[in-house]
């Protein structure tokens, strides 16, 4: 008898990930295609596809579907995919009809207006102006985490959008940890005698080259670019319209490589995991990526982990030194790996090294806590930013654009977000341990652009699995242990002890 029901549970969800799949066509648009004045209207046409999206998400018979497979065989295994999906979809229910639909139209409103205006106040160093609009997104975020509730404090509600079943306290202690080693770190290569030439990076790299370069490794690690596209926006990201329509985006600097180069790459990295997810499964549980820490996992690896090692660069340097010889004719592999591997403090978080980039989101985790928790005010949020560049980087943005308007991710109501980048490179640096151990030396392959096998590695044990394991689980099927920075810190130990000579 339950089978029926099932089905009828799934076509519902499969209609309504239609719907938000319109939706995040139109965001796509918005931010790389839309004409500015076209802003407005694009907000209630987003707005008016979430309302939609909600009522089926919070529709009565969906409950009583949910009520009646909950007690039978199909919910017996949480990890089958009819089990996964019963699961899920109950956990979503169960949330999501807590929030009004007013506060939900609100919500998706203000998000769609405030990254427009972000976009104008990050060009315009003009913070004054975007206060308000932000002012008006915390106190809706606010009362979402009200409405959810929750067991600790508010941005635990918020949190588990991004990261389900996280709690502020575990991460904060997580993340504490990381900080405890990173920081003596991050002090040991600053006293080091050696340091990169980094003007290798700051010549003309003409952007059409970036540009074709830049997907020709997208592809080679494994973005198919016959289901996907590179575009560009003023902050990166990669959106999925669709099980074969995933769309990446960047920004280049014609005078410094890495800016363009290794967000292609992180962003290939989140669609490379969107297209191994499962086709016939997409819009329910098992075809849905588990979380956004999982999903920073795949993006940092394929980013950093393959895109800055020495082995991904003896294969794809003799081919950038055809694609820009000008700039890198004379240059030596070394000296390039060396130059994309430095480590300094440095104001953008998006441009920072691997070690010193924990740190920028440890800022944004606590300033966020503050936001929600603590009832920290708009106006005082330039000098709450700047304080801890101080205090964690030991250096001072000159501008709000360069520092407090550096990310997208406030203005588009993303609060509980930027916890899962650092998560995300935890998740990572674990895995490729794993995978390195299961698939053999990985560095071998690389050197002969062979990445297939660590590709097909995170395909069975990642892509595939959707959510049919949470995060927390997922980590320990695959490596057998839990979640750990000791994996990460070990990775960036070897590395930089090779790099600055660390005894």
């Amino acid at each position: 008898m339950a089978r029926p029901t099932f089905d009828k549970l799934c076509a519902h969800a499969r209609e309504t990930a239609l719907l938000q799949s319109v939706a995040e066509l139109l965001g796509w648009d918005e931010r790389t295609k839309m004409p500015p004045a076209a802003g407005p209207y694009r907000a209630e046409q987003i707005t008016y596809l979430s309302s939609l999206a909600h009522r089926r998400h919070t529709d009565p018979q969906l409950g009583d579907w949910l009520d009646e497979l909950a007690a039978s065989d199909l919910a017996s295994d949480p990890h089958s995919d009819a089990g996964a999906t019963i699961r899920q979809m109950r956990r979503e229910y169960e949330k999501l009809t807590k929030l009004p639909q007013t506060l939900v139209e609100e919500l998706t409103r203000a998000s769609v207006l405030g990254q427009q205006a972000w976009v104008e106040a990050r060009k315009n160093d003009d913070f004054a102006t975007f206060a308000p609009i932000l002012e008006r997104i915390v106190n809706l975020k606010r009362q979402q985490a009200e409405a959810i509730g929750y067991a600790d404090c508010p941005y635990d509600a918020l949190l588990d959008d991004f990261e389900p079943g996280e709690t502020t306290k575990n991460v904060a202690g997580v993340l504490e940890g990381l900080r405890s080693e990173l920081v003596p770190l991050v002090a040991a290569i600053a006293e080091s005698s050696r340091k990169p030439n980094l003007d290798i990076l700051k010549r003309r790299y003409p952007i059409d080259a970036q540009e074709s370069f830049g997907k020709q490794a997208a592809t080679a690690i494994g973005f198919e670019f016959n289901r996907g596209r590179l575009d560009v926006t003023h902050h990166p990201f990669c959106a999925g319209m669709g099980p074969d329509d995933c769309r990446l985006t960047t920004r280049y600097d014609e005078r410094f490589f890495p800016s363009g180069f290794f967000s292609i790459l992180h962003e290939a990295g989140h669609g490379i995991y969107d297209q191994g997810l499962r086709s016939d499964q997409y819009g329910l549980p098992p075809g849905t990526y588990v979380s956004l820490g999982i999903h920073e996992s795949q993006s940092r690896m394929w980013e950093n982990m393959v895109g800055r090692s020495v082995a991904f660069w003896r294969h794809f340097f003799p081919l950038a030194q055809q694609a820009f010889p000008k700039a890198l004719g004379d240059t030596q592999v070394e000296d390039f790996c060396f130059a994309v591997n430095d480590v300094r403090p440095s104001l953008i978080r998006v441009e920072a090294d691997e070690a010193t980039y924990n740190l920028h989101i440890i800022i944004r985790f606590e300033l966020e806590q503050a936001l929600i928790n603590d009832g920290l005010a708009i106006k005082d949020l330039p000098a709450a930013w700047n304080q801890k560049y101080r205090d964690y980087l030991d250096i001072e943005p000159p501008t709000d654009a360069d520092g407090v308007l550096q990310d997208v991710h406030w203005s588009a109501a993303l609060i509980g977000y930027f916890p899962t980048y650092a998560l995300g490179n935890l998740y990572a640096a674990q895995f490729y341990a794993q995978a390195a151990k299961d698939v053999g030396p990985l560095d071998e392959q690389f050197e002969r652009g062979e990445f297939a096998s660590l590709l097909g590695w995170l395909r069975e044990k990642i892509h595939r699995q959707g959510q049919c394991y949470s995060a927390r689980e997922l980590v320990e099927t695959v490596t057998g242990q839990p979640l750990s920075h000791d994996w990460l810190i070990a990775y960036l130990r070897e590395k930089y002890t090779s790099y600055y000579d660390l005894s």
